[in-house]
């Protein structure tokens, strides 16, 4: 009895831990610095790259070179073969068309997602060249999981010799598809350039991001997001708008993820891979499972009791 007892006050325990963590939801950011053909041919990057993307449910590519769809279909094939991971999960992309000014620089926004935690419910590319050199690729999502629900993220890897003006400018951005979609979950993320020579601290005032309270920068500034030691600045950023968006946080989760320290990479295939580290923040489980949770504590804790005087 007190062997049966013990079992199943362990078992429940382990039932909030498990359900808790399975529900969270985890969105990366990264620059991988000319993802082309060639890049995606190479093996050994992209079983790292692997590494990275199947940690989250949303990764956001920057810098993709691939006019014709090549080099993603290629990492969507290495994303979704079968491997020894515990949990298996199918992999889609959503992508913008080739972005830039310039006939020998043009990018694309790529969203990998995973189809059993995230659906895919609506996507925007923003016109105005004016403002950006690459217009944001605005993808919305509803989450399966995650307490915020539905929210949209928009995407920008900046030029940086306009850091400032295409910072400032996303601020336009988040007036017009907060209006389209009647939803103001609004995350913005990417290669900014948002640190060092290219925003200086006197720039800020010059960034409704940075001026308007309602926005949270949850990549700090001293953070460093580059992987040479020439360079440390925050050039990548998560920020989001919103109350309600900020408390679907998990606490302290926003972070530079070391793919090198993760995973034993030497500093060479690190900046091989890309000169930049993801960036990536947690969403908590939905409210659902939240509320669920002192529920299930509270009956733990009266099986934990039980057992004990059972046992006297």
């Amino acid at each position: 009895m007190r062997w049966r007892s013990s079992g199943l006050s362990l078992f429940l325990l382990l039932s909030i831990f498990v359900l808790k963590s399975a529900t969270e939801l985890r969105i990366c950011a990264y620059n991988v610095q000319k993802f082309d053909s060639a890049k995606a041919s190479n093996e050994r990057l992209m079983h790292y790259l692997k590494l990275v993307l199947t940690r989250c449910d949303i990764s956001l590519l920057q810098h993709v070179v691939d006019p014709d769809g090549q080099a993603i279909e290629k990492l969507l094939s290495v994303l979704n073969r079968g491997s020894d991971r515990y949990e298996e999960y199918d992999y889609e992309a959503v992508a913008s068309e080739s972005l830039g000014n310039s006939p020998d620089d043009k990018q694309k926004y790529v969203f990998i997602y995973r189809m059993q935690t995230v659906n895919m419910t609506g996507q925007y590319q923003y016109r105005s060249q004016q403002s950006f050199v690459r217009e944001p690729f605005v993808v919305r999502f509803q989450s399966k999981n995650a307490s915020i629900g539905e929210f949209i993220l928009v995407p920008l890897h900046s030029e940086p010799s306009k850091a400032v003006q295409e910072i400032n400018k996303l601020y336009d951005v988040f007036v017009e598809v907060s209006k389209k979609w009647n939803n103001t979950n609004v995350m913005f993320l990417g290669d900014f350039h948002a640190s060092c020579a290219y925003v200086k601290r006197s720039d800020r005032k010059n960034i409704q991001l940075f001026m308007k309270s309602e926005f949270s920068w949850l990549i700090r500034n001293r953070e460093d997001t580059t992987v040479t030691d020439a360079t440390s600045c925050a050039y990548d950023r998560i920020v989001v708008h919103g109350e309600p968006f900020l408390r679907a946080i998990k606490p302290f989760s926003a972070k530079v993820f070391d793919l090198g320290a993760e995973f034993k990479m030497s500093r060479s295939e690190v900046v091989q891979l890309s000169d930049h580290y993801p960036v990536e923040v947690v969403l908590k489980s939905s409210a659902l499972c939240l509320q669920a949770t002192p529920l299930l504590s509270l009956i733990s804790a009266s099986v934990i009791l039980w057992s004990f005087l059972s046992a006297l």
